[in-house]
Parts: structure tokens; C-alpha cells; sequence
């Protein structure tokens, strides 16, 4: 050998004080990592974390809407807002099975960048991600996004299928 003492640290998953990221979307699946997180992870602070996906398929939307939602105004604002809000109420009642609270914040835009991003920001140790796996080649959206995140994001990523 070299001479050199080597320190070997162990990380313990259920570390006490950390940060879970749980990006949800009303699936099931994204109920489920919730769970998983909310049983993995005893004493972490969780966060969901919902997207409301202006580039997914099925928004019809120009480049009027888009200004409207980043600006706040419009209809279609309001209602992207009541259904996240309803979504992450959601969240708080499957927490609320579990005897916790969680944290929960949204945001508008491309969650294949957002969620990567908010993990940097917010000091984040961890993100617990719904994956549709598919073994066709149009993967649905769900999957592209985590996938994506997996890649792009600086911690460590649970996928949960």
C-alpha cells in the first residue's frame, strides 16, 4: 500500500435533518414515491414539489397564454393554480396518513429543468421520482422527465416504479 489511511464513510439513507424533493403530478405513481418517501425517510423534511408543464402535449397553448401565465393574468391561470393547489392539497392529506406534514411548492414551466434546478437552490439532499417505465419507444412524458432529472440532478435520485 501506499501508507495513505483511507476514511470510508457510510451514509445512512435515513439520515436525520435532510431534504427530500418528491416532484408530484396526480399520477399514482407520483402518490406512491410520496409514500415511499414518506415511510423511507422518517425524520426528513419532504418537499412536494408540483410543475405545471406548459410544454406538455395537450396544452393548447401561444404565445399570449404564456405571457399571460408568467405574468399572472388570464383564466388559464387561474385555473393551472386551483388545480395545483388541489394537487398538493392531496399531497398534505396522504402525508397527514402518515401523521406528517410536508412542505409544498409549484412552479410553471419545463420540469426536466425545474426540478434539477430547485434541487440546487434549496439545498435539497435527495429526490424520490414516479418513473412509467415503458419498454416502447414513445416513453411517456413522466418517464422523458425523470429520466432527465435523474441525469441533470446534483443529488441523488430514487426512482419508484
Amino acid at each position: 500500500g501506499s501508507g495513505r489511511a483511507t476514511k470510508r464513510q457510510w451514509m445512512d439513507p435515513v439520515s436525520m435533518g435532510e431534504t427530500v424533493l418528491v416532484p408530484v403530478d396526480g399520477s399514482p405513481l407520483s402518490q406512491q414515491a410520496l409514500r415511499h418517501t414518506l415511510e423511507t425517510f422518517p425524520d426528513a423534511t419532504i418537499i412536494a414539489f408540483h410543475v405545471v408543464n406548459i410544454y406538455e402535449p395537450g396544452y393548447d397553448v401561444d404565445e399570449t397564454s404564456i405571457s399571460e401565465l408568467l405574468r399572472g393574468t388570464g383564466n388559464w391561470d387561474e385555473i393551472e393554480r386551483e388545480a395545483a393547489d388541489h394537487l398538493l392539497s392531496k399531497a398534505e392529506e396522504i402525508a397527514a396518513e402518515y401523521d406528517r406534514g410536508i412542505d409544498t411548492e409549484s412552479d410553471i414551466g419545463d420540469p426536466q429543468r425545474l426540478i434539477p434546478d430547485y434541487a440546487r437552490e434549496n439545498a435539497v439532499d435527495h429526490i424520490v421520482i414516479g418513473v412509467h417505465g415503458r419498454a416502447d419507444e414513445d416513453r411517456s412524458l413522466v418517464g422523458r422527465v425523470a429520466e432527465t432529472v435523474f441525469f441533470r440532478s446534483p443529488v441523488t435520485v430514487t426512482t419508484i416504479r
